[in-house]
């Protein structure tokens, strides 16, 4: 087995930190800060995953030279607002062809580039793959099966990276589809935000069943767009994981959309899940996107404004539901 380094310890990359160990590998993970570094490294336990106890011979670093040393893979498990920046940092120890799988999931705002696009600019040197799909941190940790996506340049490289983490318990099937993967990942948290607004505003399955199709539409339809593959989106990193998230309340983003819809502002619906909620900041990637590819997406539209512009969750969702009158899909023609 090899040795691999996690480039952040928030829940996710601590889950496939004990993933990978079980795995047979050597596992370093990075914080930037010293007090979680060592509150890992004397408890053995993050507080967001209850129950998992980290084993004795895995390493914990604030020391990025030592943690990108001579290493097989590396994992970038940072926040999606922080991938360009702790990039720059990994990048005087960046050998040429290391392998970094992004598990992070999100667009970022101001260039409207995915993190595996981030990634590639910052560390050119690198070869960058993605792994994504349905999988809650805190199931995994607890060896509940689940299955993921890894997306990369080249079938070798996707084949390393699903060598690295298949287990009896975590199956990884592999995909050229970068673009794809990255979008439907990314999306899915928008979307999630709103399924979450209709469950605080008391609506049931059916709204919650119309959120999950009509989303996974405007994601499809942009990523197609983008040059993205129409498969990529009915699959795990697209339905698969927008069904996981609107649906579960591991979910920060549909547990933020829920005290939206009770009317909580966006900033207090953050400060109250004290995690970063992704899909706030994808929301206006998304849209930016869409304008920019010519695309319409109404619910990640309504998302933002109900976000950003303090437009009432429920006005939102009437203003959705009395559209303009349409066909289901474009691509359908009558005889």
């Amino acid at each position: 087995m090899g040795s691999v380094s996690i480039i952040g310890s928030g829940s996710w990359g601590i889950a496939l930190s004990a993933l990978l160990h079980n795995n047979g590998h050597r596992v370093t993970v990075w914080s930037a800060f010293e007090a979680e570094s060592e509150a890992l490294r004397t408890t053995r336990q993050l507080k967001t995953l209850p129950g998992l106890v980290l084993p004795e011979d895995m390493e914990f670093t604030t020391d990025l030279e030592a943690a990108m040393s001579d290493r097989d893979l590396l994992v970038t498990a940072s926040p999606s607002i922080y991938v360009r920046g702790v990039a720059r940092q990994m990048r005087p120890y960046c050998r040429d062809g290391q392998i970094i799988v992004n598990v992070a999931k999100g667009i970022e705002e101001e260039t409207l580039m995915t993190l595996s696009g981030v990634l590639g600019e910052e560390l050119p040197m690198a070869n960058v793959a993605v792994l994504s799909g349905p999988s809650h941190a805190e199931e995994v940790c607890r060896g509940l099966p689940t299955t993921c996506v890894t997306g990369a340049r080249d079938r070798a490289t996707a084949e390393f990276v699903q060598n690295c983490f298949m287990s009896p318990v975590f199956r990884v099937y592999t995909s050229p589809d970068i673009l794809g993967i990255e979008l439907g990942a990314a999306l899915k948290n928008v979307i999630a935000l709103a399924a979450g607004i209709a469950d605080g505003l008391g609506y049931g399955d059916n709204t919650k069943a119309a959120l999950i199709t009509r989303g996974i539409y405007e994601i499809t339809r942009l990523g197609i767009a983008m040059g993205g593959r129409v498969e990529t989106f009915g699959g795990l990193s697209g339905i698969g994981d927008l069904i996981v998230t609107c649906a579960s309340m591991h979910s920060r983003n549909r547990r933020a959309g829920i005290l939206i819809g009770k009317g909580y502002t966006m900033e207090a619906a953050m400060n109250e899940v004290q995690m970063v909620v992704e899909g706030v900041y994808s929301a206006k990637a998304g849209l930016a996107l869409g304008k920019k590819y010519g695309i319409d997406l109404p619910i990640i539209e309504e998302v933002n404004h109900v976000l950003f512009d303090g437009k009432p969750a429920k006005d939102a969702v009437g203003d959705l539901m009395l559209r303009h009158r349409t066909d289901e899909t474009a691509s359908a023609k009558w005889e």
